[in-house]
């Protein structure tokens, strides 16, 4: 990682969230990191509290060189399959970059077709800074889209499961049946007809 670190300069992060509800988008996020604006405490997302979380999310935004937010959304997992709609995703986030990075790390086994290079690290929301900055920004906004979709639709729970397939998520599409924005292609939503 240090012999990268040498020849690049514009390392970009990115990270996903939301392979495994049942509803929404999958979110992706890149991230460039400025070395002049340190950001302590980064770390994957899912270790942070909700509070730390947030924090870190407005001192990303406000310090980071470049990022981007993107998503695939609920049509295009079931179009083409998750492990695509991440990759997607994730494709989106770096291209779209408004300060292009030279050099890319991704969260995971597996790299998007990126015209510069890359590596996939496994487990790399807790290794590498710049994963754990995309880390926040997706998991943050995601959990917002969720939140929105608890005060159109509070009968389903999505603020306490945020789309999981958790027995409440379940018994509620079960009770009320599956929304448009459900994912049609996994199997506990598949078993319903609209």
């Amino acid at each position: 990682m240090s012999v990268i670190r040498s020849k690049y300069s514009m390392i970009a992060g990115v990270d996903e969230v939301g392979r495994g509800p049942l509803i929404g988008n999958v979110v992706t996020a890149a991230v460039i990191l400025d070395p002049n604006k340190p950001i302590q405490g980064l770390q994957d997302s899912k270790k942070l509290s909700e509070k730390k979380r947030n924090q870190l999310y407005q001192q990303i935004i406000d310090n980071a060189l470049s990022y981007k937010i993107a998503y695939a959304s609920a049509k295009e997992i079931d179009e083409i399959n998750i492990l695509r709609a991440t990759l997607l995703a994730m494709k989106r986030a770096v291209e779209q970059l408004p300060i292009p990075a030279d050099f890319v790390f991704i969260d995971g086994n597996k790299c998007p077709h990126l015209t510069l290079p890359s590596e996939a690290i496994v487990k790399g929301d807790s290794l590498v800074a710049e994963i754990s900055a995309a880390s926040i920004l997706a998991k943050v906004t995601r959990d917002r889209e969720m939140y929105a979709l608890d005060s159109e639709y509070p009968q389903y729970g999505f603020k306490n499961h945020k789309g999981y397939p958790t027995p409440e998520h379940l018994a509620a599409i079960t009770k009320y049946g599956p929304l448009e924005m459900h994912r049609k292609s996994f199997s506990p939503i598949a078993n319903y007809s609209k």
